[in-house]
């Protein structure tokens, strides 16, 4: 939808309806186990992935914050959160590369497929870093943000609102390029690169890199705010001292 030369993003109820369409016809034409393609490699993926990720950034942070005698600044878990993120990238990029073609390179002619474990790591890792930082450097930020403000303690409701803020920031900072992502990964040779996909997306106004937003929110946020309830829940029961 075009309006004053930049292109808009689509109504929430239209990406949703366009969603659920899309599920509907997938169970018609392939079953219902086809939504799980890759489930899998998807698992493989968060294992190698995020297992990095978050070992980097807790561990750091922890030793960093003990030995300040408190919270880390904000700056401090941006560059760590993206130094973490940045790694487990790399690391969970052939998981990934096999995941995308279990869902997507089926579809495509031997010659077209992917082969490389290690094609789009430096992607991989660029958003690896971007996620992280959404995640868990604003997850701590925000979770210090309202203890210190002395209206809730460190229960599962301020796990909930410090993951669900850390969820919308993650899914900001990643949409543009996994927008770039997903236009490169469907090219059929009318990018060179990411640079002139970048530019070609440029071209169509700010609001191109923030297409999908919602249903990019609608799989970040619910999975965000998981990851932290269930990590703050075992820090608790399983005797960990938790710096905040």
């Amino acid at each position: 939808m075009i309006s004053g030369g930049e292109r808009t993003l689509e109504p929430p109820s239209r990406i949703i309806m366009g969603m659920v369409s899309m599920a509907m016809q997938v169970v018609k034409n392939d079953g219902a186990l086809a939504l799980y393609n890759g489930l899998s490699a998807s698992l493989c993926r968060q294992m190698s992935y995020s297992l990095t990720r978050f070992a980097i950034y807790e561990t750091v942070r922890d030793m960093l914050s003990s030995s300040n005698q408190g919270p880390m600044p904000f700056y401090q878990k941006v560059l760590l959160g993206a130094f973490g993120g940045f790694t487990g990238g790399f690391i969970g990029t052939p998981a990934d590369m096999v995941n995308v073609r279990m869902q997507n390179d089926v579809k495509l002619p031997p010659e077209l497929r992917r082969k490389k474990l290690f094609s789009g790591a430096t992607m991989a890792s660029s958003r690896g870093a971007l996620v992280t930082v959404g995640q868990l450097a604003c997850y701590d930020q925000a979770k210090q943000l309202v203890l210190s403000s002395g209206f809730m303690g460190d229960n599962i409701l301020t796990h909930f609102l410090s993951s669900f803020i850390a969820g919308g920031c993650a899914t900001f900072l990643c949409q543009p390029l996994d927008v770039m992502k997903t236009r490169l990964m469907n090219s059929k040779g009318e990018y060179s690169g990411v640079i002139h996909c970048l530019r070609v997306t440029a071209k169509e106004g700010p609001m191109a890199f923030y297409k999908g937003l919602v249903p990019a929110g609608i799989r970040l946020i619910p999975h965000t705010v998981l990851t932290f309830i269930f990590l703050e829940q075992l820090k608790n029961n399983f005797g960990i001292v938790i710096i905040s």
